[in-house]
């Protein structure tokens, strides 16, 4: 599918903070729209950082009706329990996104950063001044998780839609069946 007047919602899914970025593209030309993060240090309690992550997706599908939601999936580290969190984090902000049937591709990190940077082992910084550059924002944040949003809507405008590594969901029923290990039989 090629990608054109439409917006793309990039997400950097994290329980301590939940980067994203929003672009729009119009007639083939990216034109940034706007990136924040969703601060959840002060939450204590986990399964509350991740309702705030679900809310927070579903106020900004509500707020401005993304065409597609580009979301980096998470690293494989050495800690089993980071790495549940975030499967978590990502897991429901993909669950807002399938609740209003909107298409999920996932990236991972170094194939964000190769379309962003051409190095797939580029920094958080060479990622965050090179969409400075691109999209002619004037001033980065302090914390770099929404640039690292932003950059996953840009990674798949780059992609321009095509999935051939990644993975890409348009509702449960395309999840579940590209998915049947999560189908629990009872």
């Amino acid at each position: 599918m090629k990608i054109s007047d439409q917006i793309i919602l990039g997400i950097d899914p994290g329980t301590t903070i939940m980067g994203f970025g929003l672009i729009q593209v119009e007639k083939g030309q990216m034109k940034f729209l706007q990136m924040h993060e969703l601060q959840l240090k002060k939450y204590d309690n986990h399964y509350l950082k991740l309702q705030q992550i679900f809310s927070r997706t579903l106020a900004l599908i509500e707020e401005f009706h993304p065409d597609q939601i580009a979301i980096e999936a998470p690293f494989f580290g050495k800690n089993v329990q980071s790495m549940l969190k975030l499967g978590r984090a990502q897991g429901v902000a993909m669950a807002a996104g399938l609740y209003r049937e909107v298409p999920i591709t996932e990236y991972s990190p170094k194939k964000i950063k190769m379309a962003i940077t051409g190095n797939g082992n580029a920094s958080k910084e060479q990622v965050a001044k090179m969409l400075q550059n691109l999209l002619k924002i004037k001033e980065l944040p302090k914390n770099l998780d929404a640039t690292d949003g932003l950059a996953a809507a840009v990674c798949h405008y780059f992609n321009d839609g095509k999935t051939d590594t990644q993975k890409t969901y348009s509702g449960w029923q395309a999840y579940l069946s590209q998915n049947p290990q999560k189908l629990k039989s009872g």
